[in-house]
């Protein structure tokens, strides 16, 4: 179930976190469907919010979000039928902030995101540095 190889199991996750992590995270966009639908639940410890709906929800969550401050690193991924699922954590200049899970359930080409479920927060670590 490592995603550490040179060809990860999770390959649109791993594109949609780069893009995440870059100048330009409104490209996600692109990899969408028109049916899309989402939810990322959003803790920091003291609150959470939820950000959900379709593709207007996504925008809304990219317009809030600090882009390329926090960068998303993938610990452990694998897919099932047409679903990738991915256990990572974002860090802060490197240090630590969050664990988060995401599960895509994608187009049978694989190309696109039907739905996006993600979860994130700081109260649960899954490496010791």
């Amino acid at each position: 179930m490592s995603a550490t190889s040179t060809t990860p199991a999770t390959p649109l996750l791993h594109a949609w976190f780069e893009i995440m992590d870059s100048t330009t995270p409104e490209r996600v966009l692109d990899l969408i469907t028109d049916d899309f639908r989402l939810s990322i639940l959003f803790s920091t410890g003291d609150q959470a919010a939820e950000f959900q709906g379709d593709r207007a929800g996504l925008e809304v969550y990219l317009a809030q979000r600090e882009a390329s401050v926090l960068t998303h690193h993938i610990l452990q991924g694998d897919r099932v039928g047409d679903t990738e699922l991915v256990l990572g954590e974002t860090r802060r200049d490197g240090a630590f902030e969050a664990s988060f899970n995401a599960s895509a359930q994608l187009t049978d080409d694989g190309e696109r995101v039907r739905r996006l479920l993600i979860c994130r927060s700081p109260q649960v670590r899954f490496t010791d540095r």
